[in-house]
């Protein structure tokens, strides 16, 4: 007698203002429905009981899921509205905040005829007196936004140490490096404010290509924009205001940044703080016009007063320019870069550097050849007091080839001249593997 007990309860949960409204025709006529449809009901439960037709049988699970959602009809007053279905972007709201990481790492073999000082050259750009392999970077790329406007990023490294064991206490296996560490608001395309630790954006390849071999088409970057290397400041520590103006289809980007100026040692940034009262301050623009996809040119400007543990004192301006083609057939990077050091003794010195670089994605094997040359360039004048113990001046060319055996990594193979101003040439072999996960 389910009905009946049904029928007991939908009767002892009628409101008492149901029932306060008795003598509502409306009210009236719907209790006689529902009272009649409880009679029916009841009625048939008794002839089902008693044998007096065959049971219908039950529905099946797919039917009634198959079955049509009655729509509603007019609104008359009596019945309740359907609750509003939610959109589909509010049942999918994102969750803040929303921690993201990307790794890399890369293998190293180089051997070469070096056998004596490097000559400026540094640790990353895997010259030694001695062959053999050589664990690369390890490195995290860990983004997150806060908010839809605010967002952090953070590049952390870890780098295989020459002198790992040493000294009292012994050092440590690698080395901890955090590279990059940057909180931004987008205001709009027009407008993204930042803070943080920056790869300096004075030149093209600086600001392209980050920690992670995988990223670039070379096993090593060009000297004049080497981690570890003095010619321009890899690393800026301050803040950032940068955005895109549509210009008529030719796409105008700027970067605009004030902060601490390189550290007592020129290849490092000010991260603790400034060595003296005179901020950097750098100037980046750039096109990348509609109807030549991608293709990119620009150029920038770079001040900072320098005061080094070892050298002297001098203010320093940096201009670079760069125009670059960015496709795999082809793909085509040159760059072009200034310095001026004027000493406080009234002597001025001006270092140059440039490289150009070209490869070539081949159409055949699943397209995942792809053959480089780059050659490049430093020049650094006897007169500078700063570059010429910490700068290379030499000419060099580098020929190779990238093999990308899966989408997240590749094999590359290349030989390299360098011809060294006072020192003899050196030739060398290197290959890497590189991936990201």
């Amino acid at each position: 007698m389910k009905y009946a007990i049904l029928a007991l309860g939908l009767t002892l949960s009628m409101p008492r203002a149901l029932t306060a409204q008795a003598a509502d025709p409306a009210t009236q006529e719907l209790i006689q429905r529902l009272l009649a449809r409880i009679d029916s009901l009841e009625k048939r439960v008794a002839e089902l009981e008693k044998g007096a037709g065959p049971a219908k049988p039950p529905v099946p699970p797919a039917a009634v899921a198959a079955a049509p959602v009655p729509q509603p009809g007019p609104h008359t007053g009596h019945e309740q509205p359907p609750p509003p279905e939610l959109p589909a972007a509010e049942a999918a709201q994102p969750v803040y905040p929303s921690l993201k990481i990307a790794g890399f790492s890369d293998l190293d073999f180089s051997a070469s005829t070096l056998h004596g000082p490097s000559g400026g050259f540094g640790a990353q750009t895997l010259l030694s007196p001695h062959s053999g392999f050589e664990e690369g970077q390890f490195v995290l790329h860990l983004s997150s936004a806060l908010s839809p406007k605010v967002t952090v990023f953070s590049e952390l490294s870890l780098t295989a140490r020459a002198d790992a064991g040493t000294g009292a206490p012994s050092a440590a296996g690698f080395n901890p490096e955090v590279e990059r560490l940057i909180l931004r608001y987008d205001f709009n395309d027009y407008l993204k404010l930042s803070f943080g630790r920056y790869h300096t954006p004075i030149n093209y390849w600086n600001t392209a290509f980050h920690h992670g071999q995988w990223l670039q088409t070379t096993i090593s970057r060009p000297e004049m924009t080497q981690f570890g290397g003095s010619f321009i400041p890899v690393h800026f520590v301050g803040t950032l205001a940068e955005g895109v103006m549509p210009a008529g289809g030719l796409n105008l980007n700027y970067q605009a940044g004030l902060g601490n100026g390189r550290g007592q040692v020129l290849s490092r940034a000010g991260d603790f703080s400034d060595i003296n009262n005179n901020r950097a301050w750098l100037v980046n623009l750039f096109l990348k016009p509609d109807q030549l996809y991608g293709l990119q040119v620009g150029g920038s400007v770079y001040r900072d007063e320098l005061n080094p543990a070892a050298g002297p004192a001098a203010r320093e301006w940096i201009q670079s320019a760069h125009i670059v083609w960015q496709k795999e057939t082809p793909e085509v990077l040159g760059e072009f870069a200034n310095v001026t050091h004027n000493f406080f003794n009234g002597v001025t010195s001006h270092s140059q550097a440039f490289y150009g670089q070209i490869a070539y994605r081949l159409p055949w094997f699943n397209k995942q050849w792809k053959p480089y040359y780059r050659f490049e360039q430093i020049h650094v004048p006897h007169s500078d007091a700063l570059f010429r113990a910490l700068v290379p001046t030499f000419s060099g060319s580098t020929i190779g080839v990238r093999y990308d055996f899966t989408s997240f990594a590749a094999f590359k193979l290349e030989y390299r001249n360098y011809q060294r101003r006072d020192l003899p040439s050196v030739n060398g072999i290197f290959s890497q593997t590189s991936f990201t996960f």
